[in-house]
């Protein structure tokens, strides 16, 4: 019962032309429909998973949670509104436009919109990636993961924690103030970044073979501010990864071998060691910020602090868990 995966993301941008090439020669997302102001996208079964409104702001305009069950809209309305935050229910005209049963919208206290679903519609059709990739790693884990800024951490876990009943998957004080949430055996499907400023930081998604991580890396490390983080491996759910800056200038995580966690048995615990093993050079940076977690990293290499081997095969990782 509950929230148990990021099924969607919506993003205001009016750069249509421009998100068309980047989500499908890029990341190699299945272009599924096209007006004149808006498109959709497809990374699996699903009849969509990522949308551009072509709205004007380049910012964030929806996140979308699949619930377990019909009556956990309910469970939920009624959770919000007792806490004070109105409840909107979307009509037969946003179920259609979600592709979704039936939806329910709020905002969180830093006004991003946060639409909770019941069944998710699938397509019938074979998923055609844009480019030649082995597909996504979606399923019960969803779309990936999303993350926010925020100029106030404290004020949005709560939120996020006891109201929605995310899950504290782990958080971190140094370099930066951090907390990654889980719904279901990815790591982390959501987090929170304390950078000063509000709006969306990066989503990500993950690869089902490394190549397809590399590949994507060739293909622009080449042009100019296309590499917002390069090449490296994350400490806390091992993904290996690098981010790329999209047509609206927040990032997208490519990556793979993400961490498969039993959440029944979880234990939430502070990271000491920073937020990379190696790599992960934050080029968007100024060169004072980026020797923080530069610093961090030396500080891993000089301690031999690496993820546990058998986490190398995600594969095997997942099936000895089962």
């Amino acid at each position: 019962m509950g929230i148990i995966a990021l099924s969607y993301l919506g993003v205001n941008s009016n750069k249509i032309d421009d998100w068309s090439t980047f989500a499908i020669k890029k990341l190699g997302m299945q272009k599924v429909d096209k007006t004149s102001k808006s498109l959709l996208f497809r990374m699996d079964d699903q009849k969509q998973r990522f949308c551009i409104t072509g709205d004007d702001g380049d910012c964030l305009s929806y996140l979308g949670w699949e619930v377990e069950n019909k009556d956990d809209l309910k469970y939920f309305a009624e959770k919000l509104e007792n806490s004070n935050i109105k409840v909107f229910v979307g009509d037969k005209a946003l179920s259609d436009q979600r592709f979704v049963e039936e939806i329910i919208y709020f905002f969180d206290p830093s006004n991003n919109r946060i639409e909770l679903l019941y069944n998710p519609q699938k397509d019938q059709e074979p998923f055609k990636p844009g480019r030649p990739i082995s597909g996504f790693k979606t399923g019960v884990c969803g779309l990936g993961h999303a993350v926010l800024h925020t100029d106030n951490i404290s004020k949005l876990v709560p939120f996020y924690r006891d109201l929605l009943e995310f899950n504290v998957s782990d958080y971190s004080f140094d370099p930066i103030n951090l907390y990654f949430f889980h719904v279901n055996e990815r790591h982390h499907s959501f987090a929170l970044i304390e950078t000063g400023r509000q709006g969306f930081h990066h989503f990500m998604v993950e690869y089902n073979n490394l190549d397809d991580v590399g590949q994507g890396y060739d293909l622009i490390q080449f042009e100019e501010n296309a590499i917002a983080y390069t090449l490296g491996r994350h400490t806390n759910d091992y993904m290996t990864s690098f981010y790329s800056v999209t047509p609206s200038g927040f990032f997208v995580e490519n990556g793979w071998g993400g961490r498969i966690i039993n959440p029944n048995t979880w234990k939430s615990s502070e990271m000491t060691e920073g937020p990379s093993f190696w790599g992960h050079e934050r080029l968007h940076m100024p060169e004072d910020q980026r020797l923080k977690f530069r610093k961090k990293r030396l500080e891993a290499a000089a301690s031999g602090k690496q993820a546990p081997a058998f986490i190398d095969c995600p594969w095997l990782y997942s099936n000895m868990k089962r």
